[in-house]
């Protein structure tokens, strides 16, 4: 039953495990699915995981990259972001 408690949070749409977190989950799908030990059943789902970890992380990265495009720098050298102005595109 202590796997009960990790699947938990996994099957949560709304609280989604930080970048590191699920890029090691994925790395571990990975090899899980390479050890040529699993039946077919256990690959396709093992297959399901990691596109689901894959589309966590590309997310992440997504937000990552928008929040470094506004960053900008005030007179005083700080770094803030600045807000996002979409009509300006």
């Amino acid at each position: 039953m202590a796997n009960q408690s990790k699947s938990a949070g996994q099957h949560n749409p709304a609280k989604t495990p930080p970048f590191e977190e699920a890029l090691k989950k994925l790395e571990g799908v990975v090899e899980a699915m390479e050890s040529d030990d699993l039946p077919l059943e256990t690959l396709l789902a093992k297959y399901e995981e990691g596109a689901k970890l894959v589309k966590i992380c590309q997310e992440k990265l997504a937000e990552a990259e928008l929040k470094i495009q506004q960053l900008e720098k005030t007179a005083s050298g700080e770094m803030k972001l600045k807000p996002l102005n979409l009509s300006e595109e």
